[in-house]
């Protein structure tokens, strides 16, 4: 069976239904055989994440329990540098991954900033970037935005297995949630019931995460995420 793996990458600041609502869409649209959950270490474009490594693999590794072909990966965490998507796919390739079996997941919005990201345009050849509509931005934008690009669209059932790789547009219903506005209902003490899922809402809770600026790290103080490579969701 030919491997198609999806590497759905973040902060994860935390993991919310957003994020799991585009890794489905993915997941069924392109057939994928994993669904590769991949926490960031430090984003290059964004500040430093409020909760601790170990807090955010977590609940990136509870949010995906019970969930057939889902993974969470500790590849990016292993260094303590920025986490460039290049970078990463690049050891996926040296770990036998070839580009036309990878499709890197991301939201239009995300993606719309691609032309900042490292090793812009060559990264395009390392995967297949799968694109998915976020509230507010909706795929086709993305063809007005990006009309250099118009040759290398296609919808997902024409991704190709040979030795091509293609931006593949989805359209398709995701939560209206935002790490960012997350952190800031807990900040000021309101409920985030349905904005993650309950396993992570409950890991929060007990770890007072986003309660200030410091939480997160003091907890996970001298701990780092486990050592396995990945983390199997359980089935």
């Amino acid at each position: 069976m030919t491997r198609r793996i999806g590497i759905l990458g973040g902060t994860f600041d935390p993991i919310h239904c957003g994020h799991l609502d585009l890794g489905e869409a993915a997941r069924l649209a392109l057939n994928l055989t994993t669904v590769l959950v991949m926490p960031s270490n430090v984003p290059p474009h964004r500040p430093p994440p409020a909760a601790s490594t170990f807090h955010r693999f977590a609940m990136a590794a509870l949010a995906v329990a019970g969930k057939t072909g889902w993974e969470v990966s500790d590849l990016e965490l292993h260094d303590d540098t920025w986490s460039y998507t290049s970078t990463t796919l690049q050891r996926l390739h040296e770990q036998g991954y070839r580009p036309e079996e990878l499709f890197f997941l991301t939201g239009a919005d995300a993606f719309s900033e691609i032309e900042t990201w490292k090793d812009y345009p060559h990264i395009l050849d390392a995967a297949h970037f799968t694109v998915v509509s976020r509230p507010g931005w909706p795929v086709d934008r993305l063809r007005e935005a990006f009309p250099a690009m118009a040759a290398r669209i296609r919808p997902p059932m024409e991704a190709s297995s040979q030795q091509v790789t293609s931006i593949l547009l989805i359209e398709a219903p995701t939560a209206d949630v935002s790490s960012t506005s997350i952190r800031a209902r807990l900040a000021a003490g309101a409920s985030i019931k349905g904005l993650v899922p309950v396993s992570v809402g409950q890991h929060i809770e007990q770890h007072g995460l986003y309660t200030s600026h410091v939480s997160g790290r003091r907890e996970a103080h001298g701990m780092s995420a486990p050592s396995a490579g990945r983390l199997h969701g359980k089935s």
